[in-house]
């Protein structure tokens, strides 16, 4: 079975981003690379700006937060990732080369609410750096990032984010991969280990949201119940 790894433009991860990976919506794109087969495109992986600046600054100090991307999306499709072991690791394996060429410092997380250990990351001997701690966001509306938030805006839910892993990984040449190691604010921690749940195509997250008026928990379809009620 022969399959390629191609750069891909932005336009053209968003019909495997939208309905397949379980975040189900876009984050910020700056690198995509593809994988076809038979030209049919069956996998992406994708890099961007991380929406927290103080996450840039506090890898590697200020010198480097401009060359800190985040790996925020990396999907292919089941038949081909069970069926072939080692290809997510030879398709990001790849989309990392390319990359080693901008000086580049990786950080990706590993969602332990999916049951996410990041075991690829292990695989290609990114620097496991710890979990996030489990905390609530404002909550902006359904596909949209808490960084969106407009203080007009009246809030009436939080929504709560799992802990993710979280592992670097210095993409560049010889020179510059030493001085960012040394620099690096993160030790490094023994890798995470655990059982690898899979999850459905098109499954997403099951979120949980506190309710500002009673502090209630509730579902996500329960919070589109009641916006929809009071849109109605």
């Amino acid at each position: 079975m022969t399959f390629t790894f191609e750069k891909i433009e932005y336009k053209d991860t968003k019909e495997i981003l939208l309905t397949k990976h379980y975040a189900h919506r876009l984050p910020s794109i700056s690198y995509a690379y593809g994988l076809f087969r038979e030209d049919a495109l069956k996998g992406v992986v994708t890099f961007g700006k991380p929406a927290s600046n103080n996450l840039c600054i506090g890898v590697a100090g200020k010198e480097y937060s401009g060359n800190v991307i985040e790996l925020n999306r990396l999907y292919i499709d089941d038949d081909i990732s069970r069926t072939f072991k080692n290809i997510t690791s030879e398709f990001v394996s790849y989309a990392l080369r390319q990359l080693k060429k901008e000086n580049k410092i990786v950080v990706s997380y590993a969602d332990s609410g999916m049951n996410h250990n990041g075991y690829i990351y292990q695989a290609l001997n990114f620097i496991y750096t710890g979990a996030t701690k489990e905390r609530t966001d404002i909550f902006t509306g359904f596909g949209k990032h808490s960084r969106h938030y407009d203080k007009s805006d009246k809030q009436e839910y939080r929504i709560f984010r799992s802990s993710k892993h979280r592992y670097i990984y210095v993409c560049g040449d010889k020179r510059f991969k030493k001085k960012v190691l040394k620099a690096l604010k993160y030790d490094a921690r023994p890798y995470p280990k655990g059982e690898v749940k899979r999850y459905r195509v098109g499954e997403g997250l099951k979120r949980k949201y506190k309710r500002l008026s009673d502090n209630a928990i509730l579902t996500e379809e329960e919070v589109k119940k009641e916006i929809n009620k009071r849109r109605n």
